[in-house]
């Protein structure tokens, strides 16, 4: 066989060797032509041509600063020196955009021979973008990407064999030094990346590929800035269909939210977008930043129309106090040190264009749990809305520590009245709870509305069981004008007065029930000046109690037996005053409450009278008029005489003091002038009668030195003499004094 191949095909060898040569030929024709192309064709001649056709293509000037060169074999390469693309028309002579060097590489021989893409080190130097939004809302980038409308469609192109389209391998992406501005004049907001640096893998489509970038950056205003570092892998679908970021971390810092920079670190374990569908997954996401730990399950979701999110969120437990120290805040001071330590949420998130909706909202405030649903606002006209309901909360614990100092000079009427937040607050909504603890009033099934809008904040209703009783109020606070107004008008019914003393004024010399209405309003910058200038009117009614620590009964006894001269009574123990009702009506002008009608039913005893109650000194005056009606059940040791004159007389009494502990004793100066009086009565009827003998049985002589004699005494026929009326006064005055300042 190797003989008839040598010998039978003498031909053979021939035809072998002129294919080689011929090869031969080619391979060197080539190299040739290709050492020829490199030494005698100048990409540089062409820069002009291709800077035109740019121009012509974007409509703006594009030149080419730096060298071109062209590399063929094993790889087609272009590198392009300094480049700048001209701004739009209006945006000013800075270019849009602009770079050092770019350099693109690809392999030459699959793309020919198989119509593969292999692309090598695709490098960016230096990338500057400048990117602006004028006033009148047009932006500098439009124009660009319609330039090319004008072009064929590709339904009018000539019809091609299909083909698969080439796959996509790039050896790796590297950027250096790039930055991008964003001014927005009608915002008013500008922000920019600097420093940027972007390197990736190998990348091929359906491949995971690593990511890693990092840059500078800033946003005003706001003054925000700090450096961010972007780790991750990225998966390419076919024909970029999908895009899948796995493993995802930001991290870096933040400065501006803070006096000192915050670390700051973002998480995502699975990102996928749809780029067919135009819907994205993002999974479980973690945030770690300024000492909150947030997770959020994020939905699926579509970004094709108006933006609509879904998520659950949590935030783990933190120091709410530890926050507004990290933020720079003013930290209140608290009765309770341990107060706003512990806090805690978690709740689904509806986030569209308009709002963020939560539902299923739950926050622990330390020992309080708070749940219902909350809208929060995302555009300037919009509304809070909320329903919350909590179990139980202790507002004292969150509020101002006692002192001394502070209550003596009247710090705490200084509060104002926060007027600006107020006048910003859009809000409408109910807050119920189970049991609020509110300066020592226990509220149970408490519910608040809440209807804030244009500087009027009303909170109503309101309504709660107090102390065994019922409160209900409206509360409005107009803050429209300079100086904002306060209106409320509140009823309670049937309270227990022991510890509603306890909780106003920590006494507990009471016991009984309340009720009463009160319409009041005023103006002011703080609650000292609302105070001293409420007005309105006032309605209360006391029932079926007690008066501890108070004798009234002996207090009468005792005034009657100095008058009389006696020994005083034995003291009651415990001394104590019941009665079955107190009643009173009045009117409030500039913070001075004034009663005209006070009635007071005691077992015994009836009072009637006047005064008034000075709400910004908080204390009280009254004048009173006493009566007893009959014998008490405890007044067994009480002479018939005694009983008797108390029967007969009306006793003047005067209570005045600190409306805490007001003192009650008998009006000594109401007393005398009862005593005077009568007195001047019995002896003006004395001196009428004796003078009328005197005209009717006597000589006219007789009866004019009569009259001439009481003329002389008291300067009037039938008065009595004014030192002796003011004699007797004086001496009955000192005997009362002498006898209460025991």
């Amino acid at each position: 066989m190797l003989f008839g191949l040598r010998n039978g095909f003498p031909g053979m060898s021939r035809v072998l060797k002129f294919l080689l040569i011929a090869v031969a030929a080619i391979v060197g024709i080539g190299i040739v032509a290709a050492i020829a192309f490199l030494m005698f064709f100048d990409p540089n001649d062409f820069r002009d041509d291709i800077s035109a056709q740019v121009s012509e293509a974007t409509g703006r000037e594009f030149v080419i600063e730096g060298d071109l060169s062209v590399s063929l074999f094993p790889w087609l390469a272009v590198e392009v020196g300094r480049s700048e693309l001209g701004n739009a028309e209006g945006f000013g002579a800075e270019p849009f955009a602009s770079f050092d060097q770019a350099r693109l590489s690809v392999r030459l021989l699959p793309l020919l021979f198989r119509q593969e893409v292999a692309v090598g080190t695709a490098t960016l130097d230096a990338l500057n973008l400048n990117l602006q939004v004028a006033a009148n809302g047009a932006n500098n980038w439009e124009d660009l990407a319609t330039a090319g409308d004008d072009l064929p469609d590709a339904e009018t192109m000539p019809e091609e064999d299909s083909a698969a389209p080439a796959a996509l391998d790039i050896a790796n992406v590297r950027i250096t030094n790039a930055s991008i501005s964003y001014r927005d004049a009608q915002a008013g907001s500008a922000y920019t990346i600097s420093a940027l640096t972007l390197e990736t893998d190998r990348i091929a489509m359906g491949e995971p590929f690593g990511l890693d970038a990092g840059f500078d950056f800033t946003a005003e205003p706001g003054e925000l800035g700090g450096r961010l570092e972007i780790d991750g892998t990225v998966t390419l679908g076919e024909a970029f269909a999908s895009l899948l970021l796995d493993d995802l971390t930001v991290a870096g810092e933040m400065r501006g939210l803070t006096a000192e920079p915050t670390d700051l670190r973002l998480g995502a374990r699975s990102i996928a977008v749809d780029t067919d569908a135009e819907t994205a997954s993002m999974g479980e996401i973690d945030l770690d930043a300024l000492g909150l730990s947030v997770t959020a399950l994020v939905e699926p979701f579509s970004y094709a129309g108006d933006l609509a999110v879904q998520a659950n969120i949590r935030v783990l437990p933190f120091s709410l106090k530890d926050l507004m120290q990290t933020l720079g805040s003013e930290l209140p001071v608290t009765a309770d040190p341990a107060a706003l330590t512990r806090v805690a949420f978690a709740a689904n998130a509806a986030i569209s264009d308009t709002a963020a909706r939560l539902t299923n909202l739950s926050l622990n405030l330390d020992d309080t749990t708070l749940t219902g649903q909350l809208s929060v606002p995302l555009t300037e006209d919009g509304r809070l809305e909320f329903t919350l309901a909590a179990d139980s909360i202790d507002l004292d614990r969150y509020m101002a520590p006692a002192d001394a100092a502070a209550a003596e000079s009247g710090s705490t009427d200084d509060i104002e009245i926060p007027v600006d937040l107020i006048r910003a607050l859009k809000a409408r909504g109910t807050v119920t709870l189970e049991r609020a603890t509110l300066a020592g009033m226990l509220f149970e099934d408490l519910e608040v509305g809440l209807d804030s809008a244009d500087g009027r904040l009303r909170m109503h209703p309101i309504s709660a069981r107090l102390f065994e009783g019922t409160y209900s109020g409206d509360v409005r606070i107009d803050a429209t004008t300079a100086t904002p107004s306060i209106s409320v008008n509140e009823k309670i019914a049937d309270v227990s007065l022991t510890p509603l003393a306890q909780a106003m004024f920590e006494q507990e010399n009471i016991s009984g029930t309340i009720s009463g209405a009160f319409a009041l309003s005023g103006r002011g910058q703080n609650l000292a000046q609302i105070r001293s200038d409420l007005d309105g009117t006032m309605a209360f009614a006391l029932e079926d109690g007690a008066w501890e620590g108070t004798d009234v009964w002996y207090q009468l006894r005792s005034a009657r037996a100095l008058f009389k001269q006696e020994s005083p009574p034995e003291r009651r123990n415990p001394p104590r005053t019941e009665f079955s009702s107190v009643i009173a009506t009045g009117t409030v002008t500039d913070g001075v409450f004034r009663n005209d009608d006070l009635l007071a039913e005691l077992p015994f005893l009836q009072l009637t009278g006047n005064g008034t109650v000075n709400l910004v000194k908080v204390e009280v005056d009254y004048g009173m008029q006493a009566r007893v009606l009959e014998r008490p059940e405890f007044a067994t040791a009480a002479t018939d005489s005694e009983l008797a004159d108390f029967t007969e007389a009306v006793i003047p009494l005067r209570i005045s003091g600190p409306l805490a502990s007001p003192s009650v004793r008998p009006d000594i100066d109401g007393m005398l002038r009862a005593e005077v009086k009568k007195v001047v009565e019995e002896k003006r009827d004395e001196l009428r009668d004796r003078l009328v003998n005197r005209l009717l049985g006597g000589d006219k002589a007789e009866a004019e030195a009569a009259g001439a004699a009481e003329a002389t005494e008291t300067g009037e026929p039938g008065d009595v003499p004014e030192e002796e009326e003011k004699d007797a006064e004086d001496q009955l005055k000192d005997s009362l004094r002498r006898l209460f300042d025991q």
